[in-house]
């Protein structure tokens, strides 16, 4: 048995000490262009990271303050924003200057549908501590409601180069009242800064 298996493997041993047919070449890179040492491709490169610790003040983008709606007006959404800001660090700069941030807003009222799921369940049976015979069953019972919405949406512009910086939006179920329009637009803005500064 043991020749048998010895007889065999000879076959495969020569064969794997045959000469490899393919051969490694290699050509020599070829030299740079003569422009390649005066010209900088900055898309080479990932961009440097951005540093939001030197944003310390903000101004509105153009001097111009956040369009408002007719559910909530320009100097509410501006105030709310300002109070925002002012949670994250950011002071308004000061007036006749412009702040290391260009701050733009705008607000929309939006509808969205809501399910709300409800699993409502019985028991039909005869008997106590288990001594019986029943059935328990269950029927999910999906409900949609359409509800409107405050969307806010925030954009950051840095104030020397005027590339955009940050962006975030947020929303919160509209209220009817003034002082509920105020406390959704608060809200809404909390939820549209809650990334800001990103990590």
């Amino acid at each position: 048995m043991r020749t048998a298996i010895a007889i065999l493997s000879l076959p495969l041993l020569v064969a794997c000490q045959s000469p490899n047919p393919y051969q490694a070449q290699s050509l020599p890179t070829p030299p740079a262009p003569p422009e390649a040492a005066q010209v900088f491709d900055r898309s080479a490169y990932p961009a440097p990271p951005r540093d939001y610790g030197r944003y310390r003040n903000w101004s509105w983008q153009g001097g111009q303050l956040p369009a408002g709606s007719a559910w909530a007006g320009s100097e509410l959404l501006a105030e709310s924003l300002g109070s925002g800001l002012d949670q994250h660090g950011l002071r308004p700069a000061p007036a006749g200057q412009p702040g290391d941030l260009q701050v733009s807003a705008s607000l929309n009222l939006e509808r969205r549908l809501r399910q709300y799921y409800d699993d409502y369940g019985a028991y039909y049976g005869h008997g106590r501590h288990w001594d019986g015979y029943g059935a328990w069953g269950s029927v999910p019972l999906v409900r949609t409601y359409e509800e409107e919405v405050a969307v806010v949406h925030v954009q950051f512009f840095d104030g020397r180069d005027g590339q955009p910086v940050w962006s975030g939006s947020g929303e919160a179920r509209s209220g009817g009242s003034q002082s509920e329009r105020a406390d959704a637009l608060r809200a809404a803005v909390k939820a549209a800064l809650r990334g800001y500064p990103p990590y």
